[in-house]
């Protein structure tokens, strides 16, 4: 069957190709699709894993309009509640590496819907909360394991296996569901926040992220062949992959531990640790409560968040665009040198109201939010062949270490100094050597991906 616009007729069931299902060998298992919709259901595949992905970004969001409301009623300090945040985005980095083995095992379906559950749980359980550990339990574990199995693999698995066309589309699109996320619900938080309370903004993200679920079981399915449809755009030779071999985490081990012998995984490693610490861990979590010492309205701050996410599709975009075309360790290089900069120049820009020069923040920071992103996903490929994907899945774990380390000491620099200046300044430093670093990767790689031996042991 050859790919076909979503507004063209279906072909009659009798023409479509058989799809290939014999996974064990079994030819009587071969059998023949359904009827093709006008809407290849792929199309509704993607929509509710999009709408699931920015469900799940919501309460990732949140904390950082809920840690003055927690500081003024509980009387905990930043530090304290920094670190429910810090174990979330912990979390979140030391799941996402099996993300993938969990839904190749368990179903896209199952660990999705668990996962929303965790999610809604985690946000609703705090209402009831009076204790730091409960916190701890609510914000860390339960959302961060919630999030952490719908990680960036959730997205490549859906595009990889419902789209043989417009795959890249797809793949781009949830991805930036991170980013809606963050859009969507950041200011109706902090509005919620500054009215009823945050109690009810909390009960809000648990019932958003729960009227996902339905929404998932009714619509998702692990493959289009267990619909009886070929993949969006699948040709006439289309037949199903096998299933991966047994032992998938036992894989992403052995590539992290081939990887870890080459100077550089522990460069990329290093680089993206400072991107987590500079972006989620420290202007993610403390951007809001720092505007706020200044006198900005709550709503006002985690509005200026929000816009970072608009800007942050953009900057992603030309990202991809300029990697194909340029030396990626220079244009980490160059993104790291620009960020330091501007969290240098960040402590002049606080006030009452926006000002021009924060709105030029604003927009600078949000080009250069996630831009890393696709030159390191590069170097990857290019140094680690076949095994790239998992070891950027390590590389990603590094990231989120790096902010989780840092959510945690910039509410401590926040306690002992009075003030957030120290961690903007520290940050700043950070991503200069960031820069330096990149440029030390060395520029070949190591043998193309995709044959037999893989470069991941070969120490540079």
């Amino acid at each position: 069957m050859t790919a076909k616009d979503p507004a063209e007729p279906a072909e009659p069931a009798s023409a479509a190709p058989a799809v290939d299902d014999r996974r064990d060998g079994d030819p009587s298992r071969r059998r023949t699709p359904r009827r093709t919709p006008r809407v290849h259901r792929a199309w509704w595949v993607a929509a509710v894993s999009f709408v699931a992905l920015v469900g799940a970004a919501g309460f990732r969001a949140t904390p950082s309009v809920f840690i003055d409301p927690l500081h003024s009623e509980f009387g905990w300090s930043h530090g304290t509640i920094s670190a429910a945040v810090s174990v979330n985005v912990l979390l979140y980095g030391l799941t996402s590496p099996f993300s993938a083995a969990l839904m190749e095992r368990y179903g896209i379906r199952r660990i999705v819907s668990a996962a929303l559950l965790l999610i809604s749980a985690g946000s609703g359980l705090t209402v009831f909360m009076d204790a730091t550990w409960q916190l701890v339990l609510c914000w860390g574990f339960l959302v961060g394991l919630g999030t952490g199995s719908m990680a960036l693999a959730f997205a490549a698995t859906v595009s990889g296996r419902w789209f043989v066309e417009r795959r890249g589309l797809v793949s781009g699109i949830l991805t930036a569901g991170g980013a809606a996320g963050q859009l969507v619900f950041l200011p109706l938080v902090a509005l919620l926040v500054e009215g009823p309370g945050w109690r009810t903004a909390s009960l809000t993200v648990a019932l958003a992220a729960l009227a996902v679920v339905p929404l998932v079981l009714f619509v998702l399915r692990d493959r289009p062949e267990d619909v009886g449809l070929l993949p969006y755009g699948a040709g006439p030779d289309y037949r199903t992959p096998p299933p991966a071999p047994p032992g998938a985490a036992r894989r992403a081990l052995k590539a992290l531990s081939d990887a870890a012998r080459t100077k550089v995984f522990w460069l990329l490693a290093g680089t993206f640790a400072v991107c987590g610490a500079s972006t989620n861990g420290l202007v993610g979590v403390h951007f809001v409560p720092a505007a706020h010492d200044h006198g900005m309205p709550v709503p006002t701050a985690a509005s200026l968040l929000a816009v970072i996410g608009v800007f942050d599709l953009v900057g992603t975009v030309a990202s991809g665009w300029f990697t194909d075309r340029f030396d990626a360790r220079r244009l980490l290089a160059v993104y790291y040198a620009l960020r330091g900069v501007s969290l240098l120049l960040l402590p002049m820009l606080f006030a009452q109201s926006v000002r021009p020069s924060m709105l030029f923040f604003i927009v600078f920071y949000g080009l250069d939010w996630v831009a890393t992103v696709p030159p390191t996903i590069a170097l990857c490929h290019r140094h680690f062949g076949r095994d790239g994907a998992i070891v950027f899945g390590w590389v990603l774990a590094s990231h989120q270490v790096g902010a989780s380390v840092v959510a945690f000491l910039t509410g401590l620099v926040r306690d002992t100094f009075g003030s957030y200046d120290l961690a903007w300044t520290a940050s700043g430093a950070l991503c200069a050597t960031a820069a330096v670093m990149a440029l030390v990767i060395r520029r070949g790689g190591g043998t193309p991906e995709g044959t037999a031996e893989g470069p991941a042991a070969q120490p540079s």
